[in-house]
């Protein structure tokens, strides 16, 4: 009743096959944006936006590069969170060589490094796959942390060892990053770039190369049987995920944490994400943003609704009852709904369909 499309005619293939067929799907994007642009920059707190929204879409972001390679592809990664560093380094390199350059630009030039980093870290998958890929890209997350420690190069030889973002402006003036940043400029810098990059990662799955991903997902002799080239899908994926994942990474020192250090990019960083795209749900971009609104929002969710209803809990609590909740729920849905949270949105969606009626 609430979510049929009956009465909705498509009059060509263009029309069938666009993102948001269904005129109810076109009103619920349209919400969202208009909640994301306008209701939080106008109602939001500056705590509000700098720690919810601003590393919840940062984290969206990174899942979704997971999800490129884990989801879509069928590669098992743990080293996203080295990936994401690669894009950081990278990004605070570029802004020292070129102090004028553009920060936006800056930032999706620096996910170029983190793809070819990827793709050379992507080559053993065309031998293994599985578990033992696991274990080669996760000794790429420990080499390229210890690359972030011991090249001091990278960091310009800060006594901290860590890095530090500099003051940036662009667009007329304004200031992108630095201290003297606005909460509401980085927030708008993120939401764009996170907006930009999800349609475009959109439409790639789409298309031919995404079915080529999917194909060697599901059965990769048949796929190279059926003229799907196993090197170009599987190193594409591994580039395409790492260029997401750096942006991201590069995101989450400029427009975020504003310093940081390689601790910041290590295996916790990587489990963290993987474990929002199980969540969320693999192959799916809308189980990205679920995955990470679920797990970053759940310790503040739990820190201020406790209290709320008269039950004071400290932190160190609050950080172990996320994590039992976590990993309760990672293996109720690895058993009981492997595809996620957003499949419990699809099956919503299907009830809705035919809703007061029960099922035949």
């Amino acid at each position: 009743m609430f979510y049929r499309e009956a009465g909705q005619f498509k009059t060509s293939y263009e029309a069938d096959q666009q993102v948001f067929p269904i005129l109810q799907d076109k009103i619920g994007i349209g919400a969202i944006l208009i909640i994301g642009l306008v209701v939080v920059p106008l109602t939001g707190s500056d705590f509000m936006i700098t720690s919810i929204m601003i590393p919840f879409l940062i984290f969206s972001l990174a899942t979704i590069g997971l999800n490129i390679l884990t989801g879509y592809a069928g590669q098992l990664s743990l080293g996203s969170g080295a990936f994401m560093g690669v894009g950081a380094y990278a990004c605070y390199k570029l802004t020292t060589i070129f102090p004028d350059a553009n920060l936006v630009v800056l930032v999706l030039l620096s996910g170029f490094f983190s793809a070819a980093i990827g793709m050379v870290f992507g080559l053993p998958s065309l031998r293994i796959k599985g578990l033992y890929l696991a274990v080669t890209t996760l000794a790429a997350q420990f080499f390229l942390e210890w690359c972030f420690i011991r090249v001091p190069w990278l960091y310009n030889y800060n006594a901290s060892g860590a890095i530090e973002v500099p003051e940036r402006t662009g667009f007329g003036g304004i200031i992108l990053s630095g201290p003297a940043a606005s909460p509401l400029t980085r927030y708008f810098l993120v939401l764009g770039l996170v907006i930009l990059i999800t349609i475009i990662m959109k439409n790639i799955v789409r298309g031919r190369v995404g079915r080529s991903w999917m194909m060697i997902r599901d059965m990769d002799i048949a796929a190279e049987l059926i003229g799907v080239r196993p090197l170009v899908a599987k190193l594409s994926a591994f580039a395409v995920s790492s260029y997401v994942c750096g942006v991201a990474g590069a995101l989450m020192v400029f427009s975020w944490l504003g310093a940081a250090e390689p601790a910041a990019f290590s295996i916790n960083l990587s489990f963290q994400i993987l474990f929002m795209a199980i969540l969320g749900g693999l192959g799916s971009l809308v189980g990205s943003f679920m995955g990470a609104a679920f797990i970053w929002i759940l310790p503040v969710l739990i820190r201020f609704g406790m209290p709320a209803v008269g039950i004071d809990i400290a932190a160190e609590t609050v950080e172990h009852t996320t994590r039992m909740i976590v990993g309760a729920l990672i293996i109720f849905f690895l058993i009981v709904e492997p595809h996620g949270l957003v499949r419990l949105w699809q099956i919503a969606k299907e009830k809705l369909r035919v809703w007061p009626f029960p099922y035949v």
